[in-house]
C-alpha cells in the first residue's frame, strides 16, 4: 500500500482545512542581537541562537550565551521548548529546526510557538521540512531573505479540523512514522556520510601532494597575468522578484555553489533582456567562480550547460588564458589547502575578497618555459584528480539518492488534498 493510500485511510473521509499559519500559531516572534563590541553582553550564561546553527534537527545548545543584561538591552526574547523556528536571512533561509531548550535568538530565527491542543510541533516541523524549497523561492534582495509577514501566511493543513482529539491523532501518527522514518534515514546517512568524509580527507591529501611542487619545478604566476578576472551585478542592479521568471537565463548565487560546481536546486532565472541589460557577470563554459563575500575563498567550476549564465555580486570569475594555464587545472589548484589558506579578504563584520586581491593571488605554472609541455603536465595532474573526484562523486550521489528517497516518502505522506487553491504569498 503506498502512502498516499495509506493517508486517504488514515483521514478516513475527513476534510481538511488549509489555515494560515498565523491564524493557528499561539505566537510568531523573532529576537535580536545585543550590540556587539560590549563584552557585558556576551559570555553570559543564556542561550541564543543564530540561524546557521537551524539545520532540520533538534537544537539543544547555542555556540553562543549572552547576559541577562544582553537580554535587556537588545531585542532578544526567552523562547520556550519546542517551538518550531525558520530561518529568514542568508544562505540558510527556509531552514527549520526545534528548541529542545528554552533560548533566546537573534532578528533572523521566526520562532514559531504552538497550542499543543490544536497542533502537534512535530507535525508542523515535518510539514515546514517539506516546504523547505518553496519557503526559500518566497525570499527577495540579494540574500533572499523571508520575514515574519510571510512566515504567517504559510498555509498549513489541518486534518478534521472541527474535531481537536481526531485532528491530533492523526496528525501523531503522521509524526510517528516520519520520526521512525527519519531515524532509519539517519542511520544510513551516518554511514555514509562517515565514509564520505573519509574519502574527501584521503582525495584532499593526494591533491596537495600532487599539486606540492619543489623549488625551481614552477613558476608562481599571479592571477590577473594568466586569467580575465571579473565580479558579478552590484545589487543594486539586481533583478527585482517580478523580474524573475521561471525559465531563462539562470542568476547564479553563491547558494548555487555545490561540490565544486553549480547546481540547479534553488536557482532563480532572469530574462534574456535582463541578461543583456546587466553588462557585467557574463560567463562561459569552465569559467573558474571564487566567491568574494560570505564563504570567502569558495571554489565552483562553470559547468558546460551553464555557459551564458549570469551571477551576482557575492561571486567573481576566472577566465583562463588556455595558451598557458587549463580551466580545470587552475580549479584544482585554487582547491588546495595552501591557496585557500593565503586567501583572506578585507573589511569589518562583512569580509571581501576584492577584485584586486584576487588577482594578486599566485598559483603554480610547471614548466612556464615550455608552454606545450606545462599543458600536458596540467593535463596529467586534471586526469588523476578527475579520477578521485568521480571516486568521491560515487558516494555523494549514493547520499543524495538516500535523502531524495526520504523527501519523496515524505512528501507523500504530507499530501494532503487542497479544497481550493492555496493562498499565494506577497511578501
Amino acid at each position: 500500500m503506498n502512502n498516499t493510500t495509506f493517508l486517504e485511510k488514515l483521514l478516513d473521509g475527513a476534510e481538511v482545512e488549509w489555515v494560515a499559519l498565523g491564524k493557528v500559531a499561539e505566537k510568531i516572534s523573532s529576537g535580536g542581537t545585543p550590540k556587539t563590541g560590549i563584552s557585558e553582553y556576551y559570555d553570559g550564561e543564556i542561550p541564543w541562537l543564530r540561524t546557521q546553527e537551524v539545520d532540520f534537527g533538534e537544537i539543544w545548545d547555542t555556540g553562543v550565551r549572552i547576559t541577562e543584561e544582553g537580554v535587556d538591552n537588545s531585542s532578544a526574547r526567552w523562547i520556550p521548548a519546542n517551538c518550531v523556528i525558520i530561518a529568514m536571512y542568508g544562505a540558510t533561509v527556509g531552514k527549520i529546526g526545534i528548541n529542545k531548550i528554552p533560548m533566546t535568538t537573534n532578528q533572523a530565527c521566526a520562532n514559531i510557538q504552538l497550542n499543543e491542543d490544536t497542533l502537534n510541533f512535530r507535525y508542523l516541523f515535518h510539514l515546514l521540512c517539506s516546504k523547505y524549497e518553496y519557503i526559500k523561492s518566497l525570499g527577495s534582495g540579494p540574500q533572499t531573505n523571508i520575514n515574519a509577514g510571510i512566515v504567517k501566511k504559510l498555509q498549513i493543513p489541518i486534518p478534521c479540523p472541527e474535531n481537536p482529539e481526531k485532528s491530533l491523532a492523526i496528525q501523531a501518527e503522521i509524526v510517528r512514522i516520519l520520526d521512525t522514518f527519519t531515524e532509519l534515514t539517519a542511520e544510513l546517512t551516518a554511514e555514509l556520510t562517515a565514509e564520505l568524509t573519509a574519502r574527501k580527507k584521503q582525495y584532499n591529501y593526494y591533491r596537495d601532494q600532487l599539486l606540492t611542487f619543489k623549488e625551481g619545478e614552477v613558476e608562481w604566476v599571479a592571477l590577473g597575468e594568466i586569467c580575465d578576472v571579473g565580479d558579478g551585478n552590484h545589487s543594486s542592479k539586481y533583478p527585482k522578484s517580478n523580474e524573475m521568471v521561471e525559465q531563462g537565463v539562470p542568476f547564479i548565487r553563491g547558494t548555487n555553489m555545490f561540490n565544486g560546481t553549480i547546481s540547479a536546486q534553488g536557482m532563480k532565472f532572469i530574462t534574456p533582456e535582463k541578461h543583456q541589460e546587466l553588462r557585467k557577470g557574463h560567463l562561459e563554459a569552465y569559467d573558474v567562480l571564487i566567491a568574494n563575500r560570505g564563504e570567502i575563498g569558495k571554489i565552483a567550476q562553470v559547468p558546460k550547460h551553464f555557459s551564458g549564465s549570469n551571477l551576482n555580486s557575492q561571486l567573481a570569475w576566472l577566465r583562463a588564458d588556455r595558451a598557458i594555464i587549463s580551466p580545470r587545472y587552475l580549479f584544482f589548484v585554487l582547491n588546495t589547502t595552501f591557496i585557500q589558506n593565503s586567501i583572506s579578504g578585507e573589511g569589518g563584520a562583512l569580509q571581501q575578497l576584492t577584485i584586486k586581491n584576487i588577482k594578486l593571488i599566485k598559483i603554480p605554472i610547471p614548466c612556464p618555459e615550455n608552454p606545450e609541455k606545462s599543458l600536458a603536465i596540467q593535463a596529467e595532474i586534471v586526469r588523476i584528480l578527475d579520477t578521485f573526484t568521480e571516486l568521491t562523486a560515487e558516494l555523494t550521489a549514493e547520499l543524495t539518492a538516500r535523502k531524495k528517497q526520504y523527501n519523496y516518502y515524505r512528501d507523500l505522506l504530507l499530501n494532503f488534498p487542497k479544497s481550493e487553491p492555496q493562498t499565494e504569498i506577497v511578501a
